[in-house]
């Protein structure tokens, strides 16, 4: 059976059949050759796994999301970022980590914060006359600590599948999205140290004061979302409604940027984001069913088991399917398809499934940098008009360094667990 079902998903994914109805088509092989002939568990079971109060909170964060970058809050939290770092040499490369750093605690997607933060500040970084290619890949890198910073929507669909705390997870990312930040800052400094770029502006008290009183309504997003989960006022579903309605709000009444005859186009992108993910989820659920049933987990721990019984071992081995499979499968098929057969594994290891949903997530973020499916990359190429293959090989050291924080929070997992350890 897991024959059959690395053969059939694999297969229909490399003749383009889209992935929700190749794990549909999985799911029924898998029980046909199992002997099943009742078709209506496959539509049960999708039903199963799109019946959550959790998952409501996915559309609500894809729907702030969309607000905020037509509303004007992406550029103003762009000129908050700048009025503090403008001032450095090379000052646009730091800005774009700090404004996806602060875009990761709203949307929670690494495609909607690569494209807000590359269309405002790519063209930017082009005409001061930086590296075209480093810029935008340090743009990508930089938007996939939107799913690891919280809010996150893998966060979410890690914790409905594995049944794991969505606040703990959030707690949980904290800190490995600063040190993913942290460690793309540096190897912009490395990149800056070569290079002529010249300071945009020079540091000044009151533009910092001005940047900020713009900014005030759009900083105070993130910290009324992870304000109500981690006080308990809120869940993550209700913080992801109270982040909407704010973010009409204050783009229609304060910073007047927001139409009413946007909103349908708005309301129908956020639509067709949530409706991909939930169509995917519930595929992935059916499949899921069917891969405890024929008991794959335990056959993949036996495997990996029967390699070494050493955890560290059986961590770097994971770390190396994850980094796999993200180059060839996008972050939410991956995540769903996954979590059922890894998780059951690092439980019986004695880990903690907290810990394992940021590494998972982790390291298929850093698949989105990665062709040839690389999806965040290819967001990339759309701004900049260049190829993929221009874009890929300065990305290599952007991933380098993500990596070795992803090594640093696998084999010191109290990185991860120091913040939802002092919650509780």
């Amino acid at each position: 059976m897991l024959t059959v079902f690395i053969v059939c998903l694999f297969g229909l994914i490399a003749l383009n059949v889209p992935i929700c109805f190749g794990l549909l088509i999985t799911a029924a092989v898998m029980m046909t050759l199992s002997g099943g002939s009742n078709y209506a568990v496959i539509v049960q079971n999708m039903m199963r796994g799109v019946d959550s109060f959790s998952i409501m909170a996915v559309p609500f964060f894809m729907l702030a999301g969309e607000v905020m970058n037509e509303g004007g809050i992406s550029k103003r939290i762009v000129r908050f970022a700048s009025s503090l770092l403008g001032h450095l040499r090379g000052s646009l490369g730091y800005v774009s980590v700090l404004t996806g750093m602060l875009f990761a605690g709203v949307s929670g997607s690494a495609l909607a914060d690569t494209a807000a933060v590359g269309s405002v500040l790519y063209p930017m970084m082009k005409e001061n006359g930086y590296n075209e290619e480093k810029s935008i890949d340090l743009i990508c890198a930089a938007g996939t600590i939107g799913p690891i910073i919280p809010p996150s929507i893998p966060f979410i669909l890690y914790g409905v599948m594995g049944s794991v705390s969505i606040v703990a997870l959030f707690e949980a990312g904290f800190v490995p999205g600063v040190l993913i930040g942290i460690a793309l800052g540096l190897v912009w400094r490395f990149h800056v140290k070569k290079s002529n770029y010249v300071s945009t502006q020079k540091f000044s008290w009151k533009e910092v004061a001005s940047a900020t009183a713009d900014a005030i309504w759009s900083l105070m997003l993130p910290v009324i979302i992870m304000g109500g989960i981690l006080t308990g006022v809120a869940t993550p579903t209700e913080s992801a409604v109270v982040a909407c309605v704010y973010a009409i709000i204050i783009s229609f009444f304060v910073y007047k940027e927001l139409t009413l005859k946007a909103m349908p186009r708005i309301l129908l992108a956020a639509a067709k984001s949530t409706a991909t993910v939930f169509m995917v989820i519930g595929s992935a659920t059916a499949v899921a069913y069917f891969i405890s049933t024929a008991k794959i987990p335990s056959m993949m721990a036996s495997a990996l088991l029967g390699v070494s019984d050493n955890k560290y071992v059986i961590i770097l081995l994971i770390n190396v399917m994850l980094l796999i499979v993200g180059c060839v499968m996008d972050l939410t098929p991956a995540l769903l398809i996954l979590t059922p057969i890894l998780l059951p594994i690092i439980v019986e290891l004695g880990l903690d499934p907290v810990w394992f949903g940021v590494i998972i997530t982790m390291n298929l973020c850093i698949g989105l940098l990665t062709p040839p499916v690389g999806t965040v990359l290819y967001v990339g190429c759309g701004i900049s008009k260049k190829s993929i293959g221009q874009l890929s090989k300065p990305m290599m050291p952007y991933i380098l360094a993500m990596i070795a924080v992803l090594l640093l929070c696998s084999y010191f997992p109290d990185i991860v667990t120091f913040v939802p350890d002092l919650f509780s």
